[in-house]
């Protein structure tokens, strides 16, 4: 069963303040982020730092901060109010990213309610969100224990196989499906306890016949861009299927100018899945801002053949998709009468592949998890007004 509704429209992002001197890439110190993601995210940083028309300072531990402030491209979304007011960033118009109160709140474990009273929650946890997503996301349950987990997945195989997801996994990474109990034994057996006390785990229906969305708003300066696409999958030297892009149409403007375009019924009801989770975060989550938010909606087959859809998870921080949003917010601020754009992330593993003449390469080298990598971002076509 699909779930669609209808949501309330987003205040706009106020200008970013005239006297930001530099743009920088910040890491965190425990970040273990492969070396092609830290060059990727600076080549982002870069092409936001001519979009904006400031300078491009670096990494934050050798930027010089005298003289003005600095524009954060965080490589992960931000944890703790205080934590981003003392790098500077105190609203939207502060970083490319996001900022988020409590850890766990940054990753998939907020998608889905306890799976009952007993359940163990971290602090901060909001029961309100869960109810408020509840029709738009998968079926499941997060669980902040193995033993809630043990129990939410009993509760679950009645209804057919499981998925189980790592809550710091990423490209598809630290997941795993299970279809019976002791499948569900093991795996949790191989589960790392305290990551899961900290950051939890997520357990939910598993899909067949898979369309994964991407739907998002990025809004850097006076620039607001939302969009809606679908996302590829390719193979890394080693043969395993991973993230191999994403496809977009991007439109100048909020998710209201969004659905004015009048997208199939499938494509509006992931739109407007995303934009309830949204708007829940928005709601429950004192604290929260975030200038790139980005949503993974996965449209299948259940295993009583039933269709569903749903919200898998966000991202408050740059991503697979952020190429494609820089390089449309560059068009649009190059034509002020761009009304659209088709935009395109490519990820392609191996020798002997090259860029097209028209595309921004962000990263071209080895990559430790899967081999010789190329990444580039493309625009398309464009629509005018």
């Amino acid at each position: 069963m699909l779930a669609c509704r209808a949501f309330v429209r987003r205040q706009p992002l106020h200008q970013r303040p005239r006297d930001a001197r530099g743009l920088v890439v910040y890491r965190s110190s425990d970040d273990d982020r492969s070396a092609h993601d830290v060059t990727t995210c600076a080549a982002i940083a870069r092409r936001l730092a001519a979009l904006m028309g400031i300078g491009f300072a670096g990494h934050y531990e050798s930027a010089n901060m005298a003289g003005g402030s600095l524009y954060l491209v965080p490589m992960d979304t931000l944890v703790g109010i205080e934590h981003a007011r003392s790098l500077g960033v105190r609203g939207e118009q502060d970083l490319f990213g996001g900022v988020v109160p409590y850890p766990f709140v940054a990753t998939k474990s907020i998608s889905h309610a306890l799976v009952d009273e007993r359940a163990r929650a971290p602090e901060g946890w909001s029961d309100a969100f869960g109810r408020r997503v509840r029709d738009t996301v998968l079926p499941g349950f997060s669980a902040f224990c193995v033993d809630d987990a043990a129990r939410a997945g009993l509760a679950m195989l009645a209804q057919g196989p499981v998925r189980i997801k790592r809550a710091l996994g990423i490209g598809g990474r630290g997941q795993s499906v299970v279809r019976t109990r002791a499948g569900l034994e093991d795996a949790l057996a191989e589960a790392d306890a305290r990551e899961i006390e900290r950051y939890g785990v997520s357990l939910e229906l598993d899909l067949d016949d898979v369309t994964t969305f991407s739907v998002g708003q990025v809004r850097v300066d006076n620039l607001v861009a939302s969009y809606c696409g679908t996302q590829s999958l390719t193979r890394n030297t080693r043969g395993q299927l991973v993230y191999g892009g994403s496809r977009l149409f991007v439109v100048r403007g909020d998710f209201d100018t969004l659905l004015a375009r009048g997208p199939a019924p499938l494509v509006r009801c992931a739109i407007e899945q995303a934009r309830c989770y949204d708007d829940a975060a928005s709601a429950c989550f004192d604290g929260f801002f975030a200038s790139r938010r980005n949503y993974d909606v996965a449209q299948g087959i259940d295993s009583r053949g039933r269709r569903r859809s749903g919200v898998l998870e966000q991202s408050w921080r740059v991503g697979g998709a952020s190429g494609a949003e820089v390089e449309a917010l560059a068009a649009f601020r190059a034509d002020p009468d761009l009304q659209g754009v088709a935009a395109q992330t490519t990820e392609v593993y191996g020798e002997g592949h090259a860029a097209p003449s028209n595309a921004t390469v962000y990263f071209d080298g080895d990559d430790s998890h899967g081999g010789r990598l190329l990444k580039y971002a493309t625009i398309e076509r464009h629509v005018h007004a």
